[in-house]
C-alpha cells in the first residue's frame, strides 16, 4: 500500500558516480547520502537485467539516461512497483527542463529539477500528479497576475493613443495658425477645394481607416526663417516670445510637456523638433512594403490555402516633398488584385504603374503612415508555393522514430533570410539523436519541440535536410510543423523604381523597404 513506500532520497549521477544533485525527502544526513551514492556505482552489475540493488538497509532503483543515472533510494520495504513508476516519471520530468540530458545542462537546471520532483513526491510518498501537472505546478502561472498584466497593458495603450490624440491636434492648431499668418498650406490638411485627409478642412471627408497617424512633432509655430543649429535637450521644450495657443497652455499646465526659458522663437522651434527628428528617418520620402503570408499544406502535398498580403505604406517628413509621384514595378499574375487608395489615381495606377494623387494640386499627407496601395494573392495551386517542406516520420519496431525532413526552394527570386522549422516532438520523450542536419538545431524540452534554423535560403543554397531518431510510436506527434522567415524581397514584385516632383519632374531623394514575412505557415 502507499504507506510502504517511503523514498528517502532521488539524485541524478554520472556513470562514474560523480553526484550532479540529490533531493532528500526524509529527515538523513548529508554525510549519509553522500555514503549511500558514493557507494551506489561500485553496486552495479552490468551483467544483470535488473536495474534495482538492495544492501543490508536500503534499496536502489535506477535508470540509464543518456549519459547519466537517475537514482532512487528506498527503504527495503518499499513497492517495488511504485518505486518503478515513480522512476518512470522521474525520467519524463528530466527532458521537460534540459534541451539535452547532459551533464552540464543537469547542473545548471538543478533547481528546477529540485522543484519538479518536489511536485511528484511529499514527505517520502507519491503524490497522484501526471506529467501535465507538474509542468503546470512549475510554471506557477497566475490568472491574477494575467489580469494585471493586461490591465497595465491596457493602461499604457491608452496613455500611448492620448499622446498620440494631442500631437494630432497640436498639428491641427499649428496649421490653422500658418493659415491666419498667410502662410501657405501643405499637404491633405489644407481647405482648398481638393478636399483633404484632415477633418479639419471646410466639408472634407473623415480621415480614411488606412491612415496611420505617426505622433507629430510638437513645435509652437514662429514667424521667422530657417532654425538655428540644433542641440540635444532633455525632451521637448515650449514657449519664447512667440504666442502660444490655448492648447498648448493647457498642456502645459497638465505638465505633459514643458515650458522653456524665454529665447528666440526660431531657437524654440529648433529644440522641440530636435528629439522627433533624431528618431524620423533620414530622407523626406519614406516607402514601406509590407508583406505576410499565410499557408497551409498537407502532410501527405496538396495545397489547402495560400494568400499573400500586401501594403505600400507612404511616410512624408518634410512637407516640401508632399506633391510626388511614384513610379513602381509588379507581377501582372491574373491572380493578384490591386487596390489602391480612393485618393490616388486608379488609371495612373493600373495602366503605367504610377502612384499620384487624383487632385495634382494637393499632396500627400505628413508625417503619417498612408497605405497607398493594396494587394491580394490566394491560390491553392501548389507551383505557387515559395517554400516547400516536408516532414517524414517512420515508426521503428523497437518504440523508436526515424524522422526526415527537407526543403526546397521553389520561387528562386525569393531569399528567405533567418528561416526557423519547428518540429513538435512527444512528450516526454528523450533528447533527439541527429543523423545530419544542414544548418543549426536546438531541442527546447518543456515545450517539446526541435527547432531546425537556417540563415539563407536562396537560388545558391536551395535545398536542406535534416535526419533524427527519438522515442515515439505515433507519427501524428510530429506535426503541425510550422516555418517562420523574413525576405528583403517581394512576393508580388513590387518595388520603387522613381521618386520625382509632380510639375518639375526632377528626382526626389526617398528610401525603400521590404518587409516579406511568414504570419502563418504550416505543415498539417
Amino acid at each position: 500500500g502507499r504507506r510502504k513506500m517511503v523514498l528517502l532520497s532521488a539524485a541524478v549521477c554520472t556513470k562514474s558516480g560523480k553526484l550532479l544533485f540529490a533531493r532528500q525527502f526524509m529527515d538523513i544526513t548529508r554525510s549519509r547520502i553522500d555514503g549511500l551514492l558514493a557507494a551506489f556505482p561500485k553496486l552495479i552489475n552490468t551483467e544483470q537485467q535488473h536495474t534495482f540493488i538492495e544492501t543490508d538497509s536500503v534499496r536502489y532503483v535506477y535508470q540509464p539516461l543518456e549519459s547519466l543515472y537517475i537514482v532512487l533510494i528506498t527503504t527495503k520495504n518499499s513497492n517495488i512497483l511504485e518505486d518503478l513508476e515513480t522512476l518512470r516519471m522521474f525520467a519524463k520530468v528530466i527532458p521537460e527542463f534540459c534541451k539535452v540530458i547532459t551533464e552540464a545542462e543537469v547542473a545548471a537546471n538543478a533547481f528546477d529539477l529540485i522543484f519538479a520532483f518536489d511536485e511528484v513526491i511529499s514527505m517520502g510518498y507519491r503524490e497522484n500528479v501526471t506529467l501535465s501537472d507538474v509542468r503546470l505546478f512549475t510554471d506557477m502561472e497566475s490568472h491574477e497576475e494575467n489580469v494585471y498584466k493586461m490591465m497595465k497593458k491596457n493602461k499604457e495603450k491608452e496613455a500611448e493613443e492620448n499622446a498620440k490624440r494631442r500631437a494630432k491636434e497640436l498639428a491641427m492648431q499649428r496649421r490653422q495658425q500658418a493659415k491666419v499668418g498667410g502662410g501657405k498650406p501643405t499637404g491633405f490638411g489644407s481647405g482648398s477645394s481638393g478636399g483633404g485627409y484632415d477633418s479639419s478642412s471646410s466639408g472634407g471627408p473623415a480621415a480614411p481607416s488606412n491612415v496611420r497617424t505617426a505622433p507629430a512633432p510638437v513645435v509652437v509655430p514662429a514667424q521667422s526663417a530657417a532654425p538655428e543649429a540644433k542641440k540635444p535637450g532633455r525632451g521637448m521644450k515650449l514657449g519664447g516670445k512667440a504666442k502660444t495657443t490655448d492648447i498648448v497652455d493647457e498642456l502645459i499646465a497638465d505638465g505633459d510637456i514643458s515650458a522653456a526659458p524665454a529665447a528666440k522663437a526660431t531657437a524654440t522651434a529648433a529644440a522641440a523638433a530636435a528629439p522627433a527628428a533624431a528618431a524620423a528617418p533620414t530622407q523626406g520620402v519614406n516607402i514601406v512594403v509590407e508583406e505576410k503570408i499565410t499557408l497551409s499544406t498537407g502532410r501527405d502535398g496538396g495545397m489547402e490555402n495560400m494568400e499573400v498580403k500586401g501594403n505600400l505604406i507612404l511616410t512624408i517628413t518634410n512637407p516640401d516633398v508632399a506633391r510626388i509621384k511614384i513610379l513602381f514595378n509588379k507581377n501582372d499574375d491574373e491572380n493578384l488584385a490591386y487596390q489602391s487608395h480612393p485618393k490616388v489615381d486608379k488609371k495612373a495606377m493600373t495602366a503605367d504603374n504610377t502612384i499620384v494623387l487624383k487632385d495634382a494640386a494637393g499632396g500627400f499627407p505628413v508625417n503619417s503612415e498612408l497605405v497607398v496601395m493594396k494587394w491580394r494573392f490566394q491560390t491553392t495551386d501548389e507551383s505557387f508555393i515559395p517554400l516547400n517542406v516536408v516532414c517524414w516520420p517512420t515508426v521503428n519496431p523497437d518504440g523508436t522514430c526515424s524522422v526526415n525532413c527537407d526543403f526546397e526552394l521553389v520561387n528562386t527570386s525569393l531569399e528567405l533570410q533567418n528561416v526557423v522549422i519547428t518540429v513538435p516532438l512527444p512528450h516526454g520523450s528523450h533528447a533527439p539523436v541527429i543523423g545530419s542536419c544542414d544548418g543549426d538545431y536546438s531541442v527546447d524540452g518543456r515545450r517539446s519541440i526541435l527547432e531546425w534554423r537556417i540563415p539563407v535560403i536562396d537560388a545558391a543554397n536551395r535545398t536542406g535536410s535534416l535526419e533524427f531518431t527519438t522515442n515515439g510510436r505515433d507519427a501524428n506527434d510530429f506535426f503541425p510543423v510550422l516555418v517562420a522567415f523574413t525576405s528583403p524581397k517581394s512576393y508580388a514584385g513590387v518595388e520603387v523604381v522613381a521618386v520625382s516632383d509632380v510639375e518639375s519632374g526632377a528626382a526626389v531623394p526617398h528610401s525603400f523597404e521590404t518587409k516579406f514575412v511568414a504570419e502563418k505557415y504550416e505543415i498539417v
